[in-house]
């Protein structure tokens, strides 16, 4: 069992929707559970006064009680500790052999609201340019355009073919946009889901009528797409094209990071940048890094890759930067950096549906950074 999937099966245990069979099987990993691989935990620099912080903060936070030094067994202990506490799993591979200070911001007592998570939000343009707020709409058809239906249901969007007879319009484009503090998912004329995530904006036709099922994304995305070999499915970025014909895939195209990131999980990709050009298969990850000709593909671990979509943060060697970009994304917050760029690289699992000081207090606990929120900015200090 992967840390993420103890994770996953770990929050399901809590909210009560753990099988049987489930239940089991987290309490026969539950001793033997490590936070992380082998080969990870061969490479990670974590000294005996980070441990003791860690654990001296849960232990202190859960029951008040003496602080005691911990024994070979301190990842398993602080994985369900953790866990129990809400915070996930956090560990980090510092760069500097001194440890820096942290000081924890606790709250005045008049302090404002805590910053909530992303919601299931997003605004819709048609083709006439008129513009729906999905979440403030009802549920049920929202506009009858051509030979195509509109619905909202169960919070997602969906277009089906009507029966009126009208024509097909392929030049009818629709812009489905979520801002910053939002995600939504649409299934396309042809069967095809997407699911869009914080500040992202996916344009595509109200229907698909040519020789091509074209559609334009900025930022990241998932998508299941509807297998037609006589109409190949192209995702058209700033930086590359993705053609596949039926399959699932993750693209990560924002605009403020330094690499696009294509990621297979079942079926076969093209990613096509300049004169470059690449299948990926299942499990591969397709990069473009900036201005660096090429693409470069390698192995990776899908489930971190989609984390998103199901809710989770899941880093793994991050910058704090990698990291911030995220959490200003989900959290639509500023991120502001005093007294430099924090050293090192971060790892570990967290819910998206956490408030925001909840998932900083769980970074500040590796002694490496901490932060101090303002309004709707936060600053972070080394």
């Amino acid at each position: 069992m992967t840390p993420e999937e103890y994770i996953l099966l770990y929050e399901k245990y809590r909210n009560g929707s753990c099988t049987p069979e489930e239940a089991a099987q987290l309490m026969q990993y539950r001793d033997n559970f490590h936070l992380l691989e082998e080969e990870e935990t061969q490479a990670a620099v974590v000294d005996e006064q980070l441990k003791d912080r860690i654990y001296g903060k849960i232990i202190q936070t859960t029951s008040g009680k003496k602080v005691v030094r911990l024994a070979n067994w301190w990842r398993a202990a602080a994985a369900v500790l953790l866990l129990a506490l809400g915070l996930g799993a956090l560990f980090t591979k510092n760069n500097t052999k001194k440890p820096l200070a942290v000081k924890v911001n606790k709250a005045p007592a008049a302090a404002p609201k805590p910053i909530k998570p992303g919601t299931n939000t997003a605004t819709l343009t048609l083709a006439d340019g008129s513009v729906i707020t999905l979440n403030d709409a009802p549920e049920g058809v929202l506009a009858q355009t051509g030979s195509t239906a509109i619905t909202k249901a169960n919070g997602l969007l969906s277009y089906t073919a009507n029966s009126n007879g009208a024509a097909a319009n392929e030049n009818a484009l629709n812009t489905m946009h979520v801002p910053r503090g939002g995600q939504y998912a649409v299934t396309l004329s042809d069967g095809t889901k997407v699911w869009l995530n914080s500040g992202s904006s996916l344009t595509y036709p109200e229907v698909f009528a040519g020789a091509e099922r074209k559609v334009v994304l900025s930022g990241e995305a998932y998508f299941e797409v509807s297998k037609n070999e006589q109409q190949p499915f192209i995702v058209h970025t700033n930086r590359a094209d993705v053609h596949v014909l039926g399959t699932h895939f993750n693209i990560n195209a924002y605009n403020d990071e330094g690499v696009l990131k294509t990621t297979l999980l079942e079926g076969a990709v093209r990613l096509s940048a300049a004169t470059a050009s690449v299948l990926l298969a299942p499990g591969e990850q397709g990069l473009i890094t900036g201005s660096r000709p090429g693409i470069e593909k390698k192995r990776v671990n899908v489930n971190q890759e989609i984390a998103w979509k199901a809710g989770y943060f899941v880093f793994r060697n991050n910058t704090i930067g990698d990291i911030m970009r995220q959490i200003s994304r989900w959290y639509d917050v500023e991120i502001t950096y005093r007294g430099g760029l924090p050293t090192g690289t971060f790892g570990g699992t967290y819910s998206k549906g956490k408030d925001l000081p909840e998932l900083l207090n769980g970074l500040e606990l590796t002694g490496l950074v901490h932060f101090k929120i303002e309004g709707r900015n936060v600053i972070v200090m080394p």
